[in-house]
C-alpha cells in the first residue's frame, strides 16, 4: 500500500532573516566589502562634492558680480568736432564739476572722469631724457588721466603712500600713482625720498602704489595722473572711443539701474544726447550660465565615478554569487524559494550601496568645507543634494546587484549542490 506524502508548511523569508543574511554576508569578508564600497564612496562622494562646490562657487561668483559689474556705471562721452581746428581735440561734453554734479545723485559713492593718455609718442622711464636712463616702457604701460572722484571709483588697494585728492587736482600738481607692476618696472621700491619719473621728459613725483583696483579701466600696469595736470600739459582728451573721456560711477547695490537713469540729465541738462549711459547687466544673466556650466562639466565626471562604482558592485556581487553556489543550492534544497534567493542577494548590494553612500556623503560634505574654509568662502549645501545621497547610494546597489541577483535565482539546486 503506497502512503502519501503531504506537503510541508510553506517556505518562511521574513524581512527580518533576509537583512540577517544580507549582513552575514556582508560582514563575512569585510575588506571585500569596504573594496566594493569604494567605488560606490567615490560616486556618491564626488556627486555630493561638486553640486556643494557649484553652489559655493556660484555663490562667489554672485557676490562678486554684485560688488563690481552690479555697482558700476559708466558714461561715454561724444565729442562735438564742428568748429574745432584740425590736428586738434575738441573739448570734452563732461562739465568740469562732473563729479559733484554725478556724487550728488541718490545711491552714488563715488564718481569722476577719466581717460586715456596715448603714449605711442611719450617717453616714460625712470630718469629724464638724455641721461643714463631706463629704456623707454611707453608701449607697455597705460597712461591714464583721472579725477579724484574716478580713482575713488577705481578704489585702488594702496600698498604704500596716498592717492590722489583735491589739491592734486586744484593745484595742478605733477603727481602720478602707480601700479605694483609699474613700479616695478621703472626701479621704484621706496616712496619715503620722494622718487619721481619722467613722463616725456617732465617729472611727476610718485605718492603712492597701488596694486589691484576693483574697477581697473585698462588691464596693463598703468600710472594715473591728475585729470587736471593732463589737460595743462596734453591738451584735451582724444576722439574715439579708446581715448574720449568716460566717467566712472560706482554705486550700492541695488542703486545702479537708478543711478543710470538720472545721469544724463544730471550731467548736462542742456544736451543729455550727448553721453551714452551703460548700466551694469543683470548679475543673474552672469552667473546662471557660469553655474550651470560648472555643474554639469563636474556632474559628468560624478556620473563615471558612480558607474565605476556601480560596475564594482555588479563584478563583486558575481563572484559571491560563484564562490556561493554550493550555498545557494543547499538553501533551496532545504526550500528557499527563487524570491528569497534573489531578495537576499538584492539586499547585500543595497547595504554595500548604502553604507558607501553615507560614507561618501560624509566625504563629500568635508570636502566642501574644507575648500570653503581654505579659501575664505562660505560654504553653500543645498539639502536635496546632501540628504537623499545615502538613498541614491542605496538605490545604486540594487541597480547593481538586479543581475547578479537573478543569475543566483536561477541557479539549479542539484547542480549547484554536485559543484560544491
Amino acid at each position: 500500500m503506497a502512503r502519501t506524502v503531504l506537503p510541508g508548511p510553506p517556505s518562511r523569508f521574513g524581512p527580518r532573516d533576509i537583512v540577517s543574511e544580507a549582513l552575514a554576508g556582508v560582514l563575512r569578508r569585510p575588506g571585500r566589502s569596504a573594496l566594493t564600497m569604494l567605488g560606490t564612496v567615490l560616486g556618491i562622494g564626488a556627486s555630493v562634492a561638486v553640486l556643494g562646490l557649484a553652489a559655493t562657487a556660484s555663490g562667489q561668483i554672485g557676490a562678486r558680480f554684485d560688488l563690481t559689474e552690479a555697482t558700476t556705471v559708466t558714461v561715454a562721452d561724444h565729442p562735438v568736432t564742428d568748429g574745432v581746428p584740425p590736428g586738434a581735440n575738441p573739448q570734452s561734453g563732461f562739465p568740469t564739476d562732473a563729479d559733484a554734479r554725478a556724487g550728488r545723485i541718490e545711491g552714488v559713492t563715488a564718481a569722476g572722469v577719466w581717460w586715456r593718455i596715448p603714449a605711442e609718442h611719450l617717453r616714460i622711464s625712470a630718469s629724464p631724457a638724455g641721461g643714463p636712463a631706463a629704456p623707454d616702457l611707453a608701449p607697455d604701460l597705460a597712461l591714464i588721466a583721472a579725477s579724484p572722484g574716478a580713482v575713488a571709483a577705481m578704489h585702488p588697494a594702496l600698498t604704500a603712500g596716498v592717492t590722489l585728492d583735491r589739491y592734486a587736482q586744484s593745484a595742478e600738481l605733477p603727481v602720478v600713482l602707480l601700479s605694483t607692476a609699474a613700479a616695478t618696472r621703472l626701479g621704484v621700491h621706496r616712496l619715503d625720498a620722494q622718487p619721481a619719473i619722467f613722463i616725456d621728459g617732465l617729472p611727476y613725483t610718485v605718492i603712492g602704489v597701488y596694486e589691484d583696483t576693483a574697477r581697473l579701466p585698462d588691464p596693463r600696469p598703468g600710472l594715473i595722473i591728475p585729470g587736471s595736470t593732463a589737460l595743462a600739459r596734453f591738451g584735451n582728451p582724444g576722439p574715439g572711443t579708446d581715448r574720449a573721456a568716460h566717467l566712472l560711477v560706482a554705486t550700492r547695490a541695488g542703486a545702479a539701474a537708478v543711478v543710470a537713469g538720472q545721469l544724463a540729465v544730471a550731467l548736462r541738462p542742456d544736451a543729455p544726447d550727448r553721453f551714452t549711459v551703460t548700466a551694469p547687466p543683470d548679475p543673474r544673466t552672469l552667473r546662471d550660465p557660469v553655474r550651470a556650466d560648472l555643474a554639469g562639466l563636474l556632474l559628468a565626471l560624478a556620473a563615471t565615478c558612480l558607474a565605476v562604482g556601480a560596475a564594482g558592485i555588479t563584478g563583486t556581487t558575481l563572484v559571491a554569487v560563484v564562490e556561493r553556489t554550493p550555498e545557494i543550492g543547499l538553501r533551496r534544497a532545504l526550500g528557499a524559494r527563487t524570491h528569497h534567493i534573489a531578495a537576499q542577494f538584492l539586499t547585500e548590494s543595497a547595504v554595500l550601496g548604502a553604507l558607501g553612500g553615507l560614507v561618501g556623503t560624509c566625504a563629500g560634505v568635508l570636502t566642501v568645507l574644507a575648500v570653503a574654509a581654505a579659501r575664505d568662502w562660505t560654504a553653500v549645501l543645498q539639502p536635496w543634494a546632501t540628504l537623499p545621497a545615502p538613498l541614491a547610494g542605496a538605490a545604486l546597489g540594487v541597480l547593481a546587484g538586479l543581475y547578479p541577483a537573478v543569475r543566483a535565482a536561477r541557479t539549479d539546486p542539484l547542480a549547484a549542490l554536485r559543484s560544491g
